[in-house]
């Protein structure tokens, strides 16, 4: 960890964070959770918030793929995702669902701006974002796709987002 100069924990905790929350809503696969914690840890995210049927830490499945993230990365349960939209919206962020939807924007035609934070709110594997959160959100981007399948692993769409976030705002 020194050669790749690695924070410690409690550095981690302290330094600032890119101002993005990840909300999971009805994530039925553990795996899938432990993903998300390890890609916020990486990209050192604000928060995650899971809801509804998301599986919570501490559990094994979730820590072997968070590989400990779960220990860095600041989270909370909520059962109503919908509760949580509307306190973030109060805290000021943009409220994003990832979503193939009518009025959807193509990644990369989405330009954050710097000075907002954000919410990104990733459905359920089968499901997707559920259509109450739907009728919250201020805008839905998408990934555009090309193949035979209609959508991708969650865990792999919160790696794609995020790191479009982090190089439109950060390395541009």
């Amino acid at each position: 960890m020194d050669e790749l100069q690695r924070t410690d924990v409690e550095s981690f905790k302290k330094q600032e964070k890119t101002p993005i929350t990840i909300v999971m809503d009805n994530v039925r696969s553990m795996h899938n959770v432990g993903s998300a914690f390890r890609t916020a840890d990486g990209f050192a995210i604000e928060k995650i918030y899971l809801c509804g049927i998301t599986g919570t830490p501490p559990h094994r499945e979730i820590e072997k793929t968070a590989l400990g993230a779960t220990q860095s990365v600041s989270w909370e349960y909520h059962k109503d995702t919908i509760t949580v939209v509307d306190q973030l919206r109060a805290e000021g962020y943009v409220i994003v669902a990832i979503e193939q939807a009518d009025d959807s924007v193509m990644l990369h035609r989405f330009e954050p701006e710097d000075k907002k934070k954000y919410a990104l709110i990733f459905g359920n594997e089968v499901n997707g974002v559920d259509e109450e959160v739907m009728e919250k959100i201020d805008t839905c981007i998408e990934i555009p796709q090309y193949g035979t399948k209609h959508s991708l692993n969650v865990s792999v769409a919160i790696g794609i987002i995020l790191w479009d976030f982090i190089q439109k705002r950060n390395l541009n």
